[in-house]
């Protein structure tokens, strides 16, 4: 139950609600346990009394208790069910939101499919369990034990009968609810790798039509789904075995008892009505037994689930909020870098001491090739990532001091692909500032160069974009995201490569956009096109992680050195500098 008490924490709202169904379930346990009393005086009053006026009272009593039990067991059912499907949402909630809080590193070393197979299967396993296993967990220790006194009251002898069988279940239930765990974990972690390859295969779908791999996608899906069904199968083996055995025991203790019994009946040591009610609370005593050892069985099942969902919820995030974080509200938007340097890998480092100083308002192009690092310095910046040595400044506060939600709203990130997500392009835009009214949100658009194509799409701004904005163009998607940028109006501007790949007319458009946002804004450039380059205040030239070269562009080409040769390559192949 380790496992079991970290799930546990979240039934802590639901108390009340929990105590009333607790008394209902008691009520019903005890009511059932009241029935066989009852058949017992019936079969007495038959066959000893033959007295049909206490026949018919103890039927109408028989007719009252039934519908009682049924009242209570509906109130009970409903109210567990309905805290633990409760429960497993907030649960769901809370994992999302720890997922949130994990650093780039964290998604660099997981599969997405993974991430989503502990959301889906794992966590739909632990549903199952909150949902079932306390309910019949309460209703059958209560009638266990209530039917164990009864029947000890009743008949000693026969009592120590069905002791018997206690033993052999115990052994049984503890070796095979280990084996049935192992197997349940194989199953899930297998189940986890078939996801992988199934959103691999979703979110890579161009390429695998493009190389016609539909088949070596289906191989290797089958692969591990059909890895995935042995494992099922051996999980199979072992669960199919509890019934019949279960079953079995119940058939043997059953027949002994009636037999036994049948002599205490014509030995007059016990009355037919005796012996048929204690016969009826043998059932109710063997049910328990029975749903404890699947329990536990299900117990096992559900505490790998759960270890494998903690696995990720007890991950630390690695870039967090200090514990008295400086909040900046109006920034001037100076950067510095201060002999930074940055690895993803401890024995592989990216970023060699580098410095620079950006003033507000400049702007600042990061040109070199592919590998030199320009796209790392803007994860720093962003602080997707802590850098190992040196620092980063805002205003004079090194960014590790500062509140993250209340410096990151203070930048805006138009990336080389955009990705949107799959709503209406006022979801889209709405992103950059989510209270804005319809006129900030058309004013931003019309800035972008991006109002007049969204009002001739078929629902002007609630068209649905798609997934990853997958309806509309290159440089529609682009014109979103820098609306979406506008609408945040940030104080410092990142633009990854925001025109590289469009043509020369969406590049026209989306430039125009890109210098109505850059006005009044610290904005840094990595390896954008030349026109933007050549205005930029200052050039620092990167390579292998250091920076090589730092000024303007006529300054760079009088030097000579790589940013020129950079730049000769630009002009006979459009794409070289715009590689990272």
């Amino acid at each position: 139950m380790k496992e079991f008490r970290k799930i546990l924490k979240y039934a802590r709202p639901y108390t009340k609600s929990l105590v009333f169904a607790f008394i209902c379930l008691t009520l019903t346990s005890l009511v059932n346990l009241v029935l066989p009393l009852i058949v017992r005086n019936m079969i007495n009053a038959v066959v000893i009394l033959k007295d049909s006026q206490i026949l018919d009272g103890l039927a109408w009593d028989l007719f009252f208790i039934i519908i009682l039990q049924a009242v209570f067991a509906v109130t009970h059912n409903y109210v567990f069910g309905f805290v633990g499907h409760r429960m497993t949402t907030d649960f769901r909630i809370e994992f999302f939101s720890h997922i949130q809080s994990l650093s780039l590193r964290f998604f660099q070393e997981r599969r997405v499919g993974e991430i989503l197979s502990r959301m889906n299967n794992d966590i739909s396993v632990i549903q199952n369990a909150l949902v079932s296993i306390p309910v019949a967990l309460l209703r059958q220790s209560i009638t266990l034990i209530g039917a164990m006194a009864i029947i000890l009251y009743l008949n000693w002898k026969l009592t120590g009968l069905i002791l018997l069988i206690l033993p052999p279940l115990m052994i049984f239930a503890r070796v095979f609810g280990k084996r049935l765990r192992l197997f349940s974990e194989k199953l899930q972690d297998q189940i986890a790798q078939a996801v992988v390859v199934l959103e691999e295969v979703a979110s890579s779908i161009k390429i695998v039509k493009s190389f016609t791999r539909e088949n070596y996608e289906r191989e290797r899906f089958k692969k591990e789904i059909e890895t995935a069904f042995e494992r099922a199968v051996d999980k199979l083996k072992i669960s199919s075995f509890f019934g019949p055995f279960i079953l079995g025991l119940t058939f043997m203790v059953s027949a002994v008892l009636i037999w036994y019994g049948g002599y205490q009946v014509m030995s007059g040591v016990t009355t037919p009505g005796e012996l048929a009610a204690f016969f009826l609370y043998a059932l109710i005593v063997a049910g328990p037994i029975g749903t404890f050892v699947r329990l536990y069985t299900q117990i096992q099942e559900a505490s790998g689930a759960i270890r494998r969902v903690y696995e990720i919820l007890d991950t630390a995030p690695a870039i967090d909020n200090p514990e008295n974080p400086i909040f900046l509200e109006n920034i001037t938007g100076r950067i510095q870098f201060e002999n930074v340097s940055f690895g993803y890998r401890q024995e592989l480092e990216i970023l060699h001491n580098i410095n620079f100083d950006v003033r507000p308002g400049q702007t600042v192009a990061l040109v070199g090739p592919s590998g030199a690092g320009k796209s790392t310095v803007i994860k720093l910046l962003h602080r997707f990532f802590d850098a190992s040595q040196g620092s980063i400044r805002l205003d004079e506060h090194d960014i590790r001091s500062l509140d993250r939600k209340s410096f990151l709203s203070q930048i805006a990130l138009v990336p080389q692909e955009t990705l949107l997500f799959g709503g209406t392009v006022k979801e889209n835009i709405l992103y950059g500032k989510l209270d804005a009214t319809d006129q900030e949100l058309e004013d931003a658009a019309k800035k972008a160069n991006a109002h007049d194509f969204i009002v001739d799409l078929e629902n002007g701004y609630e068209t649905i974009v798609g997934e990853k904005g997958a309806k509309l163009s290159g440089g529609e998607r682009q014109r979103i995201a820098i609306a979406r940028a506008i609408l945040k109006n940030p104080k410092i501007l990142v633009l990854d490569e925001a025109t590289s790949s469009l043509d020369n007319c969406s590049e026209a458009l989306i430039q125009e956009a890109v210098e109505k946002l850059m006005e009044g804004r610290t904005t840094f450039i990595v390896a954008h096109r030349l026109s933007t380059i050549h205005k930029a205040d200052q050039i620092i030239v990167l390579e292998k992680g250091r920076i090589v070269e730092t000024g303007q562009h006529e300054e760079l080409m009088n030097n000579k050195n790589l940013y020129y040769n950079l730049y000769k390559l630009k002009m006979q192949d459009p794409v070289t500098l715009g590689e990272k």
